[in-house]
């Protein structure tokens, strides 16, 4: 609550008389929400009960009764801490019902509400008129978008100024030409002007917002972005024409400053335009590694024999879930693969009691301390918000007082005490959720999660610097991989690939199934079979949907909607053989430009077009990490599935380049 006043008066009969009985005593609120501000106007004596809440419709030219269906009431209500999107459901997951707007006597409900109630978002203000009466107080009458008036408001014990002031640190308030009285929401005057007064349709502050925190929106209000932001932003000129792509590329320019992805064809990217990378290979996957495989390839003391080999097994196949809790403190770097098991052992004692000694950091802060300390108290009311709502159906955090949330909980405060710094950003919470669910224990998750956070640390930092590379690495790749598909998207405003940052954010970890999540990050992990191998996962999402966006003419807001709706729908080991075989292509081109090059760690040594050879003019062979494709005597399993018992085939078989 950023603003409170109480003795804001509704005249419910004004202009009848001046019985008292006609005045309606109430609060004014300012409600400062994840995503929105909220103005909200009530009695006194109302309950909590918001059943009965008014709400400004934009279908309607009076007030309209917010109201649910006793389903809705017990599995829709406005606070729902177990859903992800709870904020940002608040319009959507109710029921509007049209209620005529009397200006008689206040009505009340069986138990005893007032139906005078009202709230509204910021991002629905389109106008405010100031007045005063003859007592001396002065009222405000809000209208809102569609010329929707509510009812006057009557500041009897306070001055109206201090809202305004309010309103104004969220909105540009300007004082109308025609009426000094009336004070406008600040509206486009431009196209060159700043991105902050740029937009003044109903998404102007979920635009503030975007550019605030882009995490907070993407994560939560992904789907609701389509038709809401963009709509807005592509026909707010009175032409309603739709913008040229070069001012949606300064958009995304604008919201992520850095941010360069190239909307036209420049010299740089004909080369790639022309480059052929040849078909596709076949790619298979093998079983996961088994507890017996792993304890083949350990000495005596608990040294891994050889790590490349058991690398490339898990890239193949990923591990048996009883592997996990072992192998993934070696994958995530928190145990050195050449460590005896001794000396594991002993670096947990050291690890355990560092843990605890971070951890009693924020314990012992006194609540007086923490009053004093607005950075901790911030940090703790996130976590404790999204630790809440994270993963709720795994039945490892479901149900109330669960310890697995408290796990969750102390980890992340422990992690804000590690590094005070960054402390704690929406989304961290997915990336340990799996941890913690494989480790089953608070030190090892804890220092499992640091290591993951060193590999995702740029994502979360303020300047964003993590996900700017990687969006335009992405669009490098997508690039050479399909110029015709990239300049489609281009056509369509959505050559930043802007639906791509979720995905680059939590390592899909919203697009996949948990189980599914498990088997990605791990494959992931192992670094192969290039760099960046995250990057081509999205190439091979992007690549098994073009076919369906091109063919049906997917416009900007389709393309969005589309690639939200894929979440929970895509299969992993499918998308696995396409990342890889895409890999093997690009690793096998004689010409690859250094830029893709360098993105995935291949030593590229250039040869002539006309040349038949994997050789340069100097006889070198193109450099390329073969030793994944190096023979391992398993039987493996296809993309869809099934097991290949005819041929035994070897993963030299299988995966050679061409």
């Amino acid at each position: 609550v950023v603003y409170e006043q109480e003795g804001v008066f509704i005249h419910s009969s004004c202009g009848k008389n001046d019985d008292q009985d006609s005045l309606i005593a109430g609060i004014l609120r300012v409600i400062e929400k994840e995503n929105e501000v909220v103005v909200d106007w009530r009695p006194l004596d109302e309950t909590l009960d918001t059943s009965n809440i008014l709400c400004a419709g934009k279908d309607s030219s009076s007030v309209v009764e917010w109201t649910q269906t006793p389903k809705e009431k017990c599995s829709q209500g406005v606070d729902r801490p177990s859903s992800y999107e709870a904020e940002w459901d608040m319009v959507t997951t109710v029921s509007f019902k049209k209620k005529p707007h009397s200006n008689g006597d206040a009505t009340t409900h069986a138990n005893g509400e007032s139906k005078w109630s009202f709230l509204f978002s910021l991002t629905d203000l389109k106008s405010i008129k100031q007045n005063k009466e003859g007592m001396g107080w002065s009222y405000l009458v809000f209208c809102l978008k569609d010329d929707v008036k509510l009812p006057a408001l009557h500041f009897h014990h306070g001055d109206s100024k201090l809202l305004i002031k309010c309103l104004e640190k969220h909105v540009v308030l300007n004082e109308s030409p025609h009426d000094e009285r009336v004070l406008l929401v600040k509206t486009q005057k431009s196209l060159s002007q700043s991105f902050e007064n740029l937009f003044d349709e109903p998404s102007y502050g979920l635009l503030q917002k975007w550019k605030k925190d882009p995490y907070i929106v993407t994560m939560g209000r992904f789907s609701k972005v389509t038709n809401y932001i963009f709509d807005s932003f592509r026909s707010s000129d009175p032409s309603h024409q739709r913008r040229p792509p070069s001012e949606m590329a300064d958009f995304l320019n604008d919201t992520i400053p850095g941010l360069k992805i190239n909307q036209q064809e420049e010299p740089g990217f004909e080369v790639i335009t022309r480059i052929d990378l040849g078909k596709q290979p076949e790619v298979s996957r093998r079983e996961p590694v088994s507890a017996e495989e792993w304890a083949k390839n350990m000495d005596s003391e608990g040294r891994i024999l050889d790590v490349d080999y058991i690398k490339r097994l898990i890239f193949k196949g990923g591990l048996c879930h009883t592997l996990r809790k072992e192998a993934w403190k070696f994958l995530l770097g928190y145990f050195p693969w050449n460590s005896t098991k001794e000396e594991r052992a002993n670096l947990q004692k050291r690890k355990t009691d560092e843990y605890f000694r971070m951890k009693l950091q924020w314990k012992s802060v006194s609540e007086e301390q923490e009053k004093r300390n607005s950075r901790l108290r911030d940090y703790r009311s996130l976590i404790e918000k999204d630790v809440n709502r994270t993963d709720r159906t795994n039945k490892f955090y479901e149900g109330e007082d669960n310890p697995g949330l408290i796990l969750l909980h102390d980890i992340l405060m422990t992690y804000c005490m590690y590094d005070f710094d960054l402390g704690y950003v929406q989304g961290m919470s997915d990336l340990l959720s799996p941890v913690l669910y494989v480790m089953e224990n608070e030190v090892d998750a804890f220092w499992c999660f640091v290591s993951y956070m060193d590999q995702m640390h740029q994502n979360f930092e303020e300047q964003m610097q993590g996900m700017k590379t990687q969006l335009i690495q992405l669009s490098t790749l997508l690039r050479l991989l399909d110029s015709g598909f990239c300049s489609y998207l281009e056509s369509q405003d959505s050559g930043y690939l802007y639906f791509c940052f979720r995905w680059l954010l939590i390592r899909f970890k919203r697009e996949f199934s948990f189980q599914d999540i498990l088997r990605l990050w791990e494959v992931m992990w192992t670094e192969l079979p290039c760099q960046n191998f995250h990057l081509l996962l999205c190439c091979a999402i992007l690549e098994s949907e073009k076919q369906q966006i091109m063919d049906k003419h997917y416009g900007f807001n389709e393309i969005l909607k589309h690639i939200n709706e894929l979440s929970m729908k895509i299969d992993v080991e499918y998308i696995l053989c396409k990342a890889e075989a895409i890999s093997m292509q690009m690793m096998n081109c004689k010409e690859l430009p250094q830029a893709v090059s360098e993105i995935l760690g291949i030593e590229n040594s250039s040869v002539t077009p006309d040349s038949d050879t994997g050789e340069d003019e100097s006889g070198a062979e193109l450099s390329c990490p073969t030793s994944l494709y190096q023979s391992i005597s398993t039987p493996v399993i296809a993309a869809n599935g099934t097991r290949d018992g005819a041929q035994q085939m070897s993963e030299t078989q299988s995966l050679a380049p061409a």
